[in-house]
């Protein structure tokens, strides 16, 4: 997640072309591997272990290493071992660049400085974010401004964006979130959240958007938005909302969902609008307190 942002910023100030930044994106996606993929490399676990700890993600708010500690597939040091055979994700988009000889290595390290000192980064708050702490990257990078609670609403959103890269996509990249007294809709799944917090959120996008949105998630090619786009998005909005309520119930805090919806040319007002960029287009998720 943080390689996205980190290259729309080198793209912002001009150190490099959106067809650079894009070449290089490309480079460096085809060498990331995920923790699942290392883990049965190294013989530490099989492909059917693998997939049942990505579809348990599906319930529980945890990292793939943590749920495979917990369900005894693997050790905390293998875990260990595996991550730190991971590379970040910007230093691949780097060393992409630097090989492409779009920036010089000096370049590239002067620009990791400025991001810094422009968002006021400490040492500290760098290595978590470099490490896609997502809780840390919204809390830092992303503002919102005349909420009842800022933090709730941060914390939603974060899972929210934990759980696109888990089960939508990898590249995402969060936008400010804006407060709006209407909003019309094209095509959007909803959702609310009732009990000691009052939400109702909503997922919405143009009708290419919510198709490949769709299709992500039912893993399998959509065209059109029928029944089954429908029930695909509003199937991933209650999976996330669900995930939740779990853990605002972890809190102490007991909340119940009402059934997901879908409409088409729908008028809201008084929401919160997060834009969200995915490597196939964008969503909105909309969010009314």
């Amino acid at each position: 997640m943080f390689t996205q942002y980190f290259g729309q910023y080198l793209l912002n100030k001009n150190y490099l072309t959106p067809q650079q930044l894009h070449e290089a994106l490309e480079v460096q996606k085809e060498t990331r591997l995920k923790l699942g993929v290392l883990a049965v490399n190294a013989g530490y676990m099989t492909a059917d272990q693998a997939d049942e700890v990505n579809e348990s993600q599906k319930k529980i708010d945890k990292r793939f290493g943590e749920l495979a500690v917990d369900m005894g597939y693997l050790k905390e040091e293998q875990v260990e071992e595996l991550l730190s055979s991971q590379k970040f994700g910007h230093l691949l988009l780097g060393q992409a660049l630097v090989d492409k000889g779009y920036m010089t290595l000096q370049e590239f390290e002067k620009s990791i400085n400025e991001y810094k000192k422009d968002y006021s980064i400490s040492d500290e708050e760098f290595d978590a974010i470099q490490r896609d702490d997502v809780e840390k990257m919204i809390n830092r990078l992303i503002k919102i401004e005349a909420s009842k609670d800022e933090e709730l609403l941060k914390s939603y959103l974060a899972l929210f964006a934990r759980n696109l890269i888990r089960f939508i996509d990898t590249e995402v990249i969060v936008s400010d979130v804006v407060k709006l007294e209407e909003y019309n809709c094209k095509f959007v799944a909803k959702q609310s959240v009732e009990g000691e917090i009052a939400l109702t959120t909503y997922i919405e996008a143009e009708e290419d958007s919510f198709i490949k949105f769709a299709s992500k998630f039912a893993e399998e090619e959509l065209t059109a938005v029928d029944e089954m786009a429908e029930a695909s998005v509003g199937e991933f909005l209650n999976l996330h909302n669900g995930i939740f309520i779990v853990n605002m119930s972890n809190s102490g805090v007991e909340l119940e969902l009402t059934p997901q919806e879908v409409y088409s040319n729908l008028r809201l007002e008084n929401i919160y609008k997060v834009s969200i960029g995915l490597s196939f287009g964008e969503i909105n998720l909309l969010i009314s307190e």
